[in-house]
């Protein structure tokens, strides 16, 4: 995920790779000190250079600085010259360079965010390239290689799937006589009802905390888990149309509003993720990616699980990051990048995995090494229950339209009913267009 919270501490995160790879950044089993940057050459001939942008900060932009690190002084023959784009900025940029034919040699892509690229044929199939280079996409998890394929044919390296889970404060729980003997919560009756109750039971029992922290400043993301767990879907099936004015979507406004009316998650806060750090809150929606951060303070008395099938199901929002090669990158530049990807799948992603995300490489999923990091083998179980978005080319100004349209709902007070009305005729004017 791009938007991180807050950063892992440095040492941390330096403590957790040498843990998982046995006290050795580098593939032969050395120590190579990380630190070094500059292009290595062999004999009189220099590395391929190529350009690899990508938007991670915090905590993601330091294992994926180690990532790049160590493939850099594995090998003499290509070099990795990586540039960090601020989040809010990187899809303007990378849709400029796609289109003016000069930017990055290799660049991250979220998953939903394909699809223009593959229709403006902005970016390049991958079989070929995987081919020549020993690559087999058969090692990727099926539901991440489908949704990156187009015409059956591959348009990116899976890094990861990335999803929320329900984070609960332990001791508040304890206190609020809802945590059982092997420190899991009673969270009662798996409905909008049966949480509301449990809920309220906190707010009576521990006054002074927040029951519920909801990501009200990012709140498309917490509708989503519970739209989708209530069965239902953006478009209809041939995606020509909006499906989004139901009794799904308005019992899931409702219930958000319910919480806020009595007061069991706090409308204002404009930094949820940090109540539920600080221990001001006692359950939280959080992403696989903020793992690291809350299990790194060994005062915050956290545990993890799914999010509850509050409206039904477990199916709940996610993603995935992507690897994708500009069209206009020369033949010798796609072959090096194809190299770096595979690298960053078959190796890197045992790094990558330490931030929370689960690989979509099936050999590192299954390692003994991943599945004994804290939850992972919780995380593996629920990444089944993912719902990608819908594989359109307008969905990006799509997803704007939501985020914007759920704000005027939640924030500026228009009636639910009205609000998806409108939200409908929205996206019906966009894919009408």
């Amino acid at each position: 995920m791009f938007r991180k919270y807050r950063a892992l501490p440095l040492s941390f995160i330096v403590m957790l790779v040498l843990t998982v790879s046995g006290c050795s950044t580098s593939p032969d089993g050395g120590t190579e000190q990380m630190t070094k940057n500059k292009p290595a050459s062999l004999g009189n001939e220099a590395p391929v250079e190529i350009s690899f942008w990508n938007p991670f900060g915090g905590g993601e932009g330091d294992f994926v600085e180690q990532i790049v690190q160590s493939f850099n002084v594995s090998q003499r023959e290509i070099f990795v010259k990586q540039l960090r784009l601020e989040s809010n900025e990187y899809y303007v940029k990378l849709s400029t360079a796609l289109s003016s034919g000069k930017g990055p040699d290799v660049a991250v892509a979220h998953v939903d965010r394909m699809s223009p690229f593959v229709k403006a044929k902005q970016i390049v199939p991958l079989d070929g390239l995987a081919s020549e280079n020993g690559f087999d996409f058969k090692e990727i998890e099926e539901s991440n290689l489908r949704s990156v394929s187009f015409n059956g044919k591959p348009y990116a390296v899976p890094l990861d799937t990335h999803f929320h889970m329900l984070y609960y404060n332990k001791a508040i729980l304890k206190n609020a006589g809802l945590l059982n003997e092997d420190e899991t919560p009673k969270l009662g009756e798996a409905s909008p009802e049966g949480f509301i109750r449990m809920l309220t039971q906190i707010q009576a029992k521990v006054p002074g905390v927040q029951p519920f922290a909801v990501n009200t400043p990012y709140f498309q993301e917490p509708f989503l888990n519970l739209y989708y767990e209530a069965g239902g879907e953006l478009l209809n099936s041939d995606m020509s149309k909006a499906a989004i004015h139901n009794e799904k979507a308005l019992s899931v406004l409702k219930f958000y509003q319910q919480l806020y009316a009595n007061h069991l998650s706090d409308l204002n806060d404009k930094t949820p993720w940090d109540s539920f750090h600080e221990g001001k809150a006692a359950l939280w929606f959080g992403g696989v990616w903020e793992a690291g951060h809350h299990l790194s303070e060994k005062s915050l008395p956290i545990g993890i699980m799914p999010v509850p099938p509050i409206f039904g199901s477990f199916s709940h929002w996610g993603s995935s990051h992507t690897l994708v090669v500009p069209a206009y990158v020369s033949k010798e530049k796609q072959r090096a990048a194809m190299v770096f990807m595979r690298y960053f799948s078959e190796v890197g992603s045992k790094t990558w995995g330490l931030a929370g995300h689960v690989p979509a490489n099936r050999a590192v999923l299954q390692s003994e090494a991943y599945q004994q990091l804290p939850y992972r083998k919780l995380f593996i179980e629920d990444q089944h229950h993912v719902k990608f978005a819908p594989q359109t080319d307008k969905y990006a100004t799509i997803f704007t339209t939501l985020s914007e349209d759920l704000q005027s709902i939640v924030l500026g007070g228009l009636d639910p009913e009205a609000g998806l009305a409108m939200l409908e005729k929205k996206i019906n004017d966009i894919l009408a267009n």
